[in-house]
């Protein structure tokens, strides 16, 4: 058992959540019981997410996506009203971090993606939020579209939308997990092979097509399945707490 603020000052200080120029409020977003002894992870606090967490009896809820998003509606209405009522009315606290959890050099959806997809790490690239988020390395061997997005789907557990790039080969990657569609201009300047990410967009495919670099598209929740998951377990074994980690399929 840990008190709520030790486990929140501790969390706040491992991913450096200050330092991140963030769309949402990082650490704790709401707080409960003055106590943790049964932990929670997940990718979004989605309202079936916090009925599971409550299921198990947890006293907080760890995830990537949380609440209180910049430009969103303000109002405790509707479903924002039903998912804090639901935390507030069984003293469930919801920690959250977003950007801070992406970026993290070991823990983070970044580093946990190259872990699940055996890729090592040469460097980063692309910012956002005052930090480089993007990844890049190079593959033992080098490797067909087609065999890089078998190898998605096998250990993500979805099949990837592939947009073939010019080469045959491919041997240097970047990754970036969510919605990083964005860094695939960074990527090409870097002049690597493939991209990666979770999310794809319109004026994504005419890069491909213009530039030559190879992109799949993950899905954002398959590639951001990791991060919380490897931050919860952490916390547990730090703090000595009970925890589960909820994967809510989304197929996005």
């Amino acid at each position: 058992m840990v008190t709520l603020k030790a486990l929140v000052d501790y969390t706040d200080c491992l991913l450096s959540a200050g330092q991140f120029n963030d769309y949402c409020p990082n650490g704790l977003q709401v707080e409960g019981r003055p106590e943790v002894q049964r932990l929670v992870s997940g990718v979004t606090a989605s309202l079936e997410l916090v009925e599971a967490a409550i299921a198990a009896d947890a006293d907080a809820v760890l995830v990537h996506h949380g609440y209180f998003w910049k430009g969103e509606d303000a109002c405790i209405t509707g479903m924002k009203r039903r998912r804090l009522q639901r935390l507030l009315g069984t003293g469930t606290s919801l920690l959250a971090y977003h950007l801070p959890l992406d970026a993290h050099a070991e823990l983070g959806n970044n580093a946990q993606l190259a872990r699940v997809l055996g890729f090592e790490r040469v460097g980063y690239f692309g910012h956002d939020g005052g930090v480089q988020l993007g990844q890049y390395g190079e593959l033992s061997q080098p490797v067909s579209g087609q065999a890089l997005a078998q190898r998605l789907e096998e250990r993500l557990g979805r099949a990837p939308l592939h947009l073939p790039g010019q080469r045959a080969l491919i041997q240097t990657v970047g990754w970036c997990t969510g919605a990083a569609q964005t860094y695939i201009e960074a990527a090409v300047e870097l002049g690597l092979d493939a991209f990666i990410s979770g999310e794809v967009s319109e004026q994504t495919v005419h890069v491909v097509r213009e530039c030559g670099i190879h992109y799949f598209a993950a899905g954002h929740h398959a590639t951001e399945r990791f991060g919380a998951r490897a931050l919860g377990e952490h916390l547990a074994e730090h703090f000595n707490l009970a925890h589960q980690f909820v994967d809510i399929d989304n197929p996005v």
